[in-house]
């Protein structure tokens, strides 16, 4: 069933003032005909034109407004210079109230252009229907505005222009919940790697769970690839490296790892590089970001470690690949662990605890109940250990200076990290990144 309707007059020109309100108020009236039981929320979208004489397009509009009184409390009219600004307002309001099947009401000639804005802005979570705005026969003009014919593919040209049209409004946006922060380890020698740890805050990501440096998206999150784009782009620019030659582990929970140069697997949750100005990148939301730098042979990578890649041991994979590809030897690799879930707040059924407890029963409390808790921090510092990683060469939770601590527990710390644990399937994730400086 039909959650909320958009209406889209964006495209309609000042002259036709008469016909776009009449055409506006059948709409409405049709839609609140129609939704006697369940009455979705109704955004109309209108342009607001820079020099224009009027107060606002909502009072132009108020004639064909006035009433509907079924549909007051759930009507909207959002005016904006360009159609992504306005879509996406539109879409901050349908996340405040978790709306995903929308209907849009547009003319049919808009309709492909609208369906780009829409790839671009939403995710597979929405669900969009269109209709066609009727036009009486008096106001048939209003379709000549429209410059495609029906069911032609947009070209190449508008859709980069509609590309370029989101980019510039989304870097026009203020960044939230403070300045972007990253955080650094004392171990990684800063004069040859360029590395940090993203916190939650300076981005533009504006879902309370995702807000507001999210930096990964999926079919199954509301943040769209572009809105992480641009948190990337504005963690680039404060940190310093180039977002076009930034690559992130293929997450499979498992224990591949990708030798940047040569052919890419499918799937893999570490990486490994020995060339400058090249970045790589681990997300983690819970699961720990870790990061590998070798000052000697001058190689980095990074890796994603839950408790599935932990086990599998994908830490020493990564170690291991930088030691064939690049040499390195196995004393000179420094380890840093990132922000994770601590053993404080992460809980295994029984099952998988065995695996942990078989590590080291330190791994491990509260071995005997249900559901006990894990330390896959710690698990991964006795594997590197195991595998010829010094122990003083490994940076985790353990280190006696705490002031020197970036191994925040995630679930612990809601204002600083995201965590899927604590925040459920629609998480928001932060990343570690390393590169070798030019």
């Amino acid at each position: 069933m039909v959650e909320a309707v958009l209406i889209d007059l964006f495209s309609l020109p000042d002259n036709l003032q008469n016909n776009i309100q009449r055409l506006l108020h059948n709409t409405l009236e049709t839609i609140e005909k129609c939704s006697s039981i369940h009455a979705p929320c109704v955004y109309v979208m209108c342009c607001q034109r820079q020099g224009s004489e009027r107060k606002g397009e909502q009072e132009f509009l108020l004639p064909a407004l006035r009433g509907f009184q079924s549909l007051k409390r759930r009507l909207e009219v959002v005016c904006a210079q360009t159609t992504a600004a306005a879509l996406y307002t539109i879409k901050q309001r349908l996340d405040e109230k978790d709306l995903s099947i929308i209907k849009v009401i547009l003319p049919s000639l808009r309709r492909d252009l609208m369906k780009v804005y829409i790839d671009h802005l939403f995710t597979a979570v929405y669900q969009f229907e269109f209709e066609d705005l009727h036009v009486v026969s008096d106001c048939e003009n209003l379709q000549i505005f429209e410059p495609q014919h029906e069911g032609q593919t947009p070209a190449s040209q508008d859709v980069a222009l509609i590309q370029s049209e989101i980019q510039m409004y989304l870097e026009s946006l203020p960044s939230l919940q403070g300045e972007l922060t990253i955080l650094r380890s004392s171990l990684i020698p800063d004069d040859i790697f360029l590395h940090g740890f993203t916190t939650r805050t300076g981005g533009i990501s504006y879902i309370p769970t995702l807000s507001s440096c999210n930096l990964f998206s999926s079919s199954k999150r509301r943040d769209p690839q572009v809105v992480v784009k641009e948190n990337l782009r504005r963690l680039a620019d404060a940190a310093g490296f180039n977002p076009e030659a930034f690559h992130r582990v293929k997450i499979d929970h498992a224990n591949a790892v990708c030798i940047m140069g040569k052919t890419e697997p499918d799937n893999y949750d570490g990486i490994v590089t020995n060339q400058k100005g090249v970045t790589l990148a681990a997300p983690g939301a819970d699961c720990i970001p870790v990061l590998f730098a070798d000052p000697v042979r001058k190689a980095c990578g990074a890796a994603h470690s839950g408790w599935k890649g932990t086990l599998l041991g994908v830490s020493m994979a990564t170690v291991n690949a930088m030691v064939s590809e690049y040499g390195c030897n196995m004393k000179d690799i420094l380890v840093v662990l990132g922000p994770s879930v601590g053993p404080c707040c992460y809980n295994l059924p029984h099952e998988s605890a065995k695996e942990f407890h078989r590590i080291d029963p330190k791994c491990v409390r509260l071995f005997d109940s249900a559901s006990p808790y894990i330390d896959i921090r710690r698990a991964t510092r006795i594997l590197l250990e195991r595998g010829g990683i010094l122990p003083g060469n490994i940076q985790d939770d353990s280190i006696t200076d705490q002031n020197q601590n970036i191994t925040f527990c995630t679930a612990c710390h809601p204002d600083k990290f995201y965590s899927h644990f604590r925040d459920g399937t629609n998480f928001g994730t932060q990343i570690g990144f390393i590169s070798i400086k030019d």
